[in-house]
């Protein structure tokens, strides 16, 4: 199959990286044509929508910024080309519809990609739960992002083209996998503030959730920790707690998983490994005929409760 990036900032890299590694990568696309020095081997295209009707790729990967995705996913289905899209994959309430209205009127898939349920302590922990009955969970996210990382892209730390702060992006994976271990919740509270970078950022920096009805998630997220700790997810069940760290679930007091991942990263550490495994398993879903998990109504749950969680303001709102 003959794949296309749109964006080739430094998650787009991360989709090259492995798209090479399958003799994938057919053509690449970024309004800023100086990049296209380190893809000599692939057709280059300064407009998407071009790629997208001369160059017709088989799928395309949407890796620009959040503010971009919505129109992109929905041109790309609308032509029938199979979408990749990184996460979020959308920014206001009002294109989730758009995109799965176009999803379900196209003949290719919808992907986002959130590649922490490919990790294995994950999936292990997936496994673990499906019969056991969950209570609760909470979940932690607890990094660093400084003035400089917001500096390095003019649309990070803004409303109108990132969405949102450590919520929607950096936090976003911890709050799916939440959702996936415990369940759906259908109302929340919750309270957004910018602890670190007053001066620095329209978004948030900080935030705490407590959402129910349905499930039953507390989760708290910053990027003003003075150094980035491991991620932490807890489930209580009916007879046990189970801690999900990065390498490894312990149940109870006992460890019983533990196993640094091999597979390699592709991207910052933070990314964990899942990039390759869920791209290769996307476009096996596309070969087969097979329906991809992390499809548009999937991949839209989080963000509606990313969205509902900067509306709450202190009061509880529906998901």
């Amino acid at each position: 199959m003959r794949a296309a990036i749109i964006g080739l900032g430094v998650i787009g890299k991360v989709h090259a990286r492995v798209l090479r590694e399958m003799n994938a990568l057919y053509a690449v696309c970024d309004v800023d044509a100086e990049k296209f020095a380190d893809y000599p081997d692939a057709k280059q295209e300064t407009d998407y929508i071009r790629l997208l009707d001369e160059l017709k790729p088989d799928v395309v990967h949407i890796c620009t910024p959040h503010y971009l995705h919505a129109d992109m996913v929905i041109e790309a289905l609308k032509r029938n080309i199979n979408v990749l899209c990184e996460k979020p994959l959308c920014i206001h309430v009002e294109d989730i519809d758009r995109i799965l209205e176009a999803e379900k009127a196209s003949r290719a898939q919808l992907g986002v990609c959130m590649q922490n349920r490919y990790n294995a302590a994950n999936l292990f922990a997936k496994e673990y739960l499906k019969d056991k009955k969950v209570l609760s969970g909470v979940g932690q996210v607890a990094w660093n992002r400084d003035a400089s990382y917001y500096a390095s892209g003019e649309w990070r730390g803004k409303w109108a083209t990132e969405g949102g702060g450590v919520l929607i992006n950096q936090a976003l994976h911890t709050l799916d996998i939440l959702e996936w271990l415990v369940g759906v919740p259908t109302k929340l509270t919750a309270s957004i503030s910018n602890l670190s970078l007053q001066n620095e950022i329209e978004v948030e920096d900080t935030a705490v959730i407590r959402a129910f009805d349905g499930a039953s998630l507390t989760f708290f997220a910053t990027n003003g920790s003075g150094n980035s700790m491991p991620v932490e997810v807890v489930i209580k069940t009916e007879d046990t707690v189970v801690r999900i760290l990065p390498d490894h679930v312990i149940v109870g007091n006992e460890a019983t998983f533990f196993k640094k991942d091999e597979r390699h990263v592709f991207g910052k550490s933070c990314y964990g490994s899942g990039h390759a495994p869920l791209i290769a398993d996307f476009y096996d879903c596309i070969s087969t005929g097979r329906q991809f998990a992390l499809n548009g109504e999937e991949a839209s749950r989080v963000v509606r409760l990313i969205l509902a969680a900067y509306r709450s303001n202190g009061a509880t709102v529906e998901i």
